[in-house]
């Protein structure tokens, strides 16, 4: 299947794409919400819950921002390799679950973010510069 094809499968087969799939794909967190979806021999994450979507979306929009100096960018919009994505995925998760409970153990990304919520009142009060700092501490990605 040519990458046409697959990506025009892929958005047919999945409503609702997890916005941490990556990590999800790679085990290093879990979501109560996330499925797993075979394509063409590859593996996606859907998300089987809106308003869990919305929440992991706004997050890691924050995630970009803060990490952009990290990942040695000049604008969070700039296109992120696959590694770099992986750290603001998996790092800013794990991060985030250290800041809030010393352990960067993840196993529910939507309970993770409704005690950030619950800590925080929302996720733009989140101490993002503490997530970055607990990032490198916890996620060292595929060689480290």
């Amino acid at each position: 299947m040519d990458e046409t094809a697959f990506r025009q499968k892929l958005s047919e087969a999945i409503v609702r794409p997890c916005t941490f799939g990556k990590s999800v794909l790679t085990r290093c967190v879990g979501c109560e919400h996330s499925d797993r979806v075979q394509i063409a021999e590859r593996e996606a994450v859907t998300c089987r819950n809106v308003a869990s979507l919305a929440r992991c979306t706004a997050l890691h929009g924050h995630l970009r921002h803060s990490f952009t100096f990290a990942l040695g960018k000049v604008h969070d919009d700039d296109v992120l390799s696959h590694a770099q994505e992986m750290r603001v995925q998996c790092g800013g998760l794990k991060g985030l679950q250290y800041v809030l409970n010393d352990n960067a153990e993840v196993d529910n990304v939507d309970a993770l973010l409704e005690n950030a919520v619950r800590m925080w009142g929302d996720l733009a009060e989140i101490p993002y510069s503490q997530v970055v700092h607990a990032a490198a501490l916890c996620y060292k990605g595929r060689h480290g």
